[in-house]
């Protein structure tokens, strides 16, 4: 889950590797470490067993500086490949923001990638979120194999909900940047869009109803005033009090009516007043995302062009 501090002026996201074991997730967190500038990353955190493959997970912090005037932190963790860690899998996607799949092209791991990616779905239904609609991307890695899978026969058997796919050489660093742009602009577009639709006030049924600034209490034991079709309930009393009095009598003055009503507030008035400055907010807090996606996304080209040389 994205993470914003307004008072430290901190966005942190949350971008998991996942996917079979050997299949290249920690090479590709080794690879943007070593080639990202010293003042964007943090240290590179990595628990394995003796076969060097990750049994916990692997970690590293990445800061794209200021982005209108928010600090943006990538937090980047792999999981660990193997089945029988699960659990393990499940805690490192908790509060997740994107995923990076990353599929073996060997045509003998074709089914460990559709088991992986099966299982990514189920953890995630577990923490209440669908794989169609959190940001992903398929990283096709290892097409320096001889015998890899052509990359269409890849696409038709895992790619089921068509997003964006990236042919890699992790171990050379070949796609690994790629991959990771792109996703982090679909993590952006995605804060962006649901600030957009929680950005806009409070809803039409939470919206308080006018009510009568001078309405004359009901007589005990008298039935309430049925409300007209505009929504405003008459005052029977007060029109009775005029055709009951005798001919000639002043008519009664409305200021004694005014006092007795007057600690009711004038509801209509006050809540036009509240919401002014929540609409306000929202379209303010709107535009700083916008401002902060487009930013985010140059801030990730420049790290591609760092690591590329230019």
């Amino acid at each position: 889950m994205v993470q914003i501090n307004f008072a430290l002026k901190e966005v942190n996201c949350k971008i998991v590797f996942y996917g079979p074991g050997m299949s290249g997730k920690t090479t590709n967190l080794e690879v943007v470490h070593q080639k990202a500038p010293e003042e964007n990353k943090g240290d590179l955190t990595s628990i394995s067993t003796d076969g060097d493959r990750t049994l916990f997970f692997d970690f590293m912090p990445l800061d794209l500086g200021k982005i209108a005037g928010m600090q943006t932190k990538f937090q980047l963790y792999t999981v660990p490949g193997q089945v029988y860690y699960n659990s393990t899998r499940k805690l490192v996607l908790q509060g997740v923001d994107g995923v990076i799949f990353v599929a073996d092209s060997d045509p003998d791991k074709m089914a460990e990638n559709i088991e992986s990616y099966e299982n990514l779905n189920e953890n995630l239904i577990e923490y209440g979120k669908d794989l169609q609609d959190l940001p992903h991307v398929i990283q096709y890695n290892k097409r320096d194999l001889p015998n890899a899978l052509p990359v269409e026969e890849i696409d038709r058997q895992l790619n089921r909900f068509g997003v964006p796919t990236f042919e890699a050489v992790a171990k050379t660093g070949e796609g690994v940047f790629p991959t990771l742009k792109t996703l982090a602009g679909m993590v952006l577009e995605s804060i962006n869009k649901s600030e957009r639709g929680g950005g806009r006030g409070p809803s039409r049924a939470a919206r308080p109803t006018a009510a009568p600034a001078h309405q004359e209490p009901a007589p005990q034991g008298a039935p309430a005033p049925k409300a007209t079709p505009t929504g405003r309930a008459p005052a029977p009393a007060a029109r009775q009090a005029r055709s009951s009095a005798p001919r000639g009598a002043a008519p009664a003055s409305p200021k004694p009516a005014a006092r007795r009503g007057g600690n009711q507030r004038p509801a209509p008035r006050v809540a036009v007043q509240a919401n002014a400055p929540a609409k306000k907010e929202g379209k303010g807090f709107l535009v700083a995302f916008l401002v902060l996606l487009m930013a985010a996304v140059a801030g990730v080209a420049y790290l591609v062009m760092q690591q590329q040389g230019f």
